[in-house]
């Protein structure tokens, strides 16, 4: 997965890349050169006592080290620039993809690993890609020089390379297969925090009001402790590796002083190539270490990058038209014909063969106990789940057909849990009609009884929004996120339980102001209260997935047994009259 990630998510970046490789190929050459011009300046210049010679050479040297200098500066800084050009395109393309994903996948990984995944997982394999740029590239390359300027300053002594080389191999390679599951159970820890962080940060309230402080702290404790066992036991083996590749790299180069100096003692080796050999053993280990620096990353971004490719590869199962219907005649019909829905590997539907149908200037109202699927009905409609069984047909074309941007620019969709994005009460207007003026604003916020509190702001419509609304009381959040559908004045209004925040008093100024607005379009309402739904034209009654009972509400009052059960225990006999 880490291959196909890098391959196919670099291969926009050809050039750059073409460019770092030349520069570090050049680079890594005057590296190589440097000790064999050192050894020349001790055998013939240093031996012999040439002064000329000696600075000669040294210009020489002072020369290649400025251009191995401006080589590495340029290749890194093409590195830095592709790495974070690469980040920034996975970024984008996990941010679009989970865009496109239905509310069933998003359930699927949930929202704490998809932000784990866009954010850490990212930067990971980010980080592999800037440091394979800068070191992967010249460790080979060096590697390969170094052994052959090695054999060309002196064969003799070949046989350490042969033996220094494979046991590095063997000890860097035992460590890091003890590192891998470490790595892939870290990033699995790192989710779980996030997720108890996130839950605890947003129920903070519940967790104050029934003083459960400790618990959750002891929740989060374990969560914490159990990353910072797998942590530390990584790190254990992560420190144990340069440590490792020192002790191989010291015994290399006193074994190479020791024979090395046996054969400058025999007359059978130069003092200058035996420094050269020297030079270049520690050339072979740094290019070993940089490898082992490569590879101490590789396994953790690997993993990464197996959780990233899980988001790219994973298709939505609410799947975009290959033609879709881009122009429709009717205007703003609902009709739900013998739909069903079943969530995966469920034993039994949510929703069981459900018709309904919805016309403008209609309201048409769902009620039902608590588990019903009124909830799941209404988003059927948006798509944000598909049917599993009938159809869902939006001005005579089932919502499947449908291009996205049309099905959506004839809702207004007032979801049950109202949310608000961070800015401000204007912008989150605009978010329903991003061209929205302020005689609009205000318009919408009269009609879905905000106006008065927003106006008793200091800063009016330009007033900050917390993420999710948090500074705002339920019941003004429902308002604002009911000013927001109204803004855009769709063919279809979906209230899914948009009232219940309101107390009554407001929830009847609402409902009035909206009949007017309201008109023309038409209207579905999903509610827990009958003073909402009462006066609806339309009444579906749910129990168990199935409906149960249809009509106005005096018609359900004789007719439907679930129906009067819900009636009465809101109201008394005479308000049931």
């Amino acid at each position: 997965m880490l291959l196909r990630l890098v391959r196919t998510r670099l291969a926009p970046y050809r050039g750059p890349i073409a460019v770092i490789v030349v520069l570090q190929f050049l680079g890594t050459l005057a590296v190589l050169y440097l000790p064999s011009l050192n050894a020349e300046i001790i055998d013939l210049g240093i031996v012999e006592g040439d002064t000329g010679f000696i600075v000669r050479r040294g210009a020489v040297m002072l020369a290649i080290t400025l251009a191995q200098a401006l080589c590495s500066i340029g290749a890194v800084w093409f590195a830095a620039r592709t790495a974070m050009g690469f980040g920034r395109d996975v970024r984008a393309q996990i941010f679009q993809r989970v865009g496109s994903f239905s509310a069933r996948e998003v359930q699927h990984f949930g929202a704490p690993s998809l932000i784990t995944r866009e954010t850490n997982d990212v930067q990971q394999v980010q980080m592999l890609v800037l440091m394979g740029f800068t070191m992967m590239v010249s460790a080979p390359i060096m590697m390969v020089g170094a052994i052959v300027m090695a054999m060309r300053e002196d064969v003799g002594l070949s046989w350490l390379i042969a033996v220094t080389v494979p046991v590095l191999a063997l000890l860097i390679g035992f460590i890091t297969s003890r590192m891998v599951p470490s790595f892939r159970l870290m990033q699995v820890r790192i989710d779980e925090v996030n997720r108890l962080l996130r839950e605890q940060i947003t129920g903070i309230r519940v967790v104050r009001a029934f003083v459960r402080e400790e618990h959750e702290s002891a929740r989060f404790a374990r969560a914490n402790e159990d990353l910072t066992v797998v942590s530390i036991r990584a790190g254990r083996w992560l420190a144990g590796m340069f440590p490792v590749v020192m002790l191989v790299a010291n015994v290399a180069s006193v074994a190479v002083l020791w024979f090395g100096g046996h054969r400058v003692d025999s007359g059978q080796m130069d003092v200058g190539a035996l420094t050269a050999y020297l030079a270049y053993l520690m050339q072979i280990i740094m290019s070993v270490m940089m490898g082992t620096f490569m590879l101490m990353m590789i396994p953790r971004s690997a993993v990464c990058a197996d959780r990233i490719m899980e988001v790219l590869d994973t298709e939505s199962s609410v799947v975009p038209p290959l033609h879709p219907v881009t122009s429709v005649a009717e205007r703003g019909t609902l009709v739900l014909e013998s739909v069903t829905f079943a969530y995966p590997g469920a034993d039994v539907p949510v929703l069981r063969e459900v018709s309904l149908m919805a016309r403008p200037g209609q309201t048409v109202a769902i009620i039902g106990s608590t588990g019903a699927g009124k909830s799941t009905l209404l988003n059927l409609v948006p798509r944000l789940f598909d049917v599993t069984g009938g159809r869902v047909l939006v001005a005579g074309v089932d919502v499947r057909e449908l291009a996205p941007d049309l099905l959506w620019s004839k809702l207004g969709l007032v979801p049950q849990k109202a949310f608000l994005f961070s800015g401000t009460v204007a912008s989150n207007l605009q978010h329903g009609l991003p061209d929205a003026d302020e005689e609009q604003m205000w318009e919408a916020l009269e009609i879905a009884q905000a106006r008065s509190f927003v106006e008793a702001m200091p800063e009016g419509l330009q007033s900050p929004v917390a993420q999710g609304g948090t500074n705002f009381s339920g019941g003004q959040r429902q308002r604002l996120a009911i000013a927001r559908a109204l803004i855009r004045r769709p063919e279809i209004y979906l209230f899914d339980d948009s009232f219940s925040a309101l107390d009554l008093a407001t929830d009847a100024r609402l409902r009035a102001a909206l009949a007017p607005v309201t008109r023309d379009s038409t209207v579905v309402l999903v509610a827990q209260r009958i003073s909402t739904i009462r006066d609806a034209d339309v009444i579906v009654v749910l129990d168990d997935g199935a409906v149960v009972g249809r009509g106005t509400h005096d018609e359900l009052l004789g007719t439907c047994e679930t129906y009067r059960q819900i009636v009465e225990s809101q109201l008394t006999a005479e308000d049931a009259a």
